[in-house]
């Protein structure tokens, strides 16, 4: 009876241990940390570029990717409700910060030229490593950020929305919105 019950109380302790969260320490929460900021400096920067060359037209481009890339990407984190490395939630797929961070290298790169495109791209490919250095993700949740990010940006950013014709409307009635689609192949 008493193994029985130290086996118990060995079980549930190494279940409790288990289901608690991984405390990053040193420079894993530098990187993570720096991370972050790469993951909001990039969308600042095709931000500003827009605003720079007051190109209205690439604005429109980058908030529908944008938007896109965040709604996509949110509503897989809640379906899928996969457990992070770091066991702080189940949010862990896809990686929201290289799906903005994607979107916004590709949105860069397809308005303004592989000039501006490659260091986005070094920096978005830093901003998916730090999440999975930092013990928040793991090569597949950065994987699937990086893919929604671009193909967001090249689904709306020119040349491919010219290109197939990318139409794009509210729609909302009886209890119901959303957004009309249409695209020639």
């Amino acid at each position: 009876m008493k193994q029985i019950l130290l086996f118990l109380t060995a079980l549930c302790l190494a279940l409790s241990v288990s289901a608690q969260e991984i405390k990053v320490t040193g420079s894993r929460k530098a990187v993570r940390t720096s991370g972050d900021i790469g993951a909001v400096l990039l969308p600042v920067a095709g931000l500003t570029a827009i605003l720079v060359q007051k190109d209205w037209q690439g604005l429109k481009q980058g908030v529908f990717a944008g938007i896109t890339t965040l709604g996509v990407t949110y509503a897989l984190k809640y379906a899928v409700k996969k457990e992070r490395p770091d066991r702080s939630d189940n949010h862990s797929f896809p990686s929201m910060h290289t799906s903005v961070s994607f979107t916004a290298a590709s949105f860069i790169q397809r308005r303004y030229g592989w000039k501006w495109g490659v260091p986005a791209y070094v920096v978005s490919t830093y901003v998916g490593w730090s999440r999975v250095y930092g013990k928040k993700h793991d090569w597949w949740d950065v994987a699937a950020g990086a893919a929604i990010g671009i193909g967001s940006s090249y689904i709306f950013t020119r040349p491919f929305a010219k290109k197939h014709e990318l139409t794009l409307s509210p729609v909302a009635g009886d209890g119901h919105c959303g957004i009309y689609a249409s695209m020639k192949f």
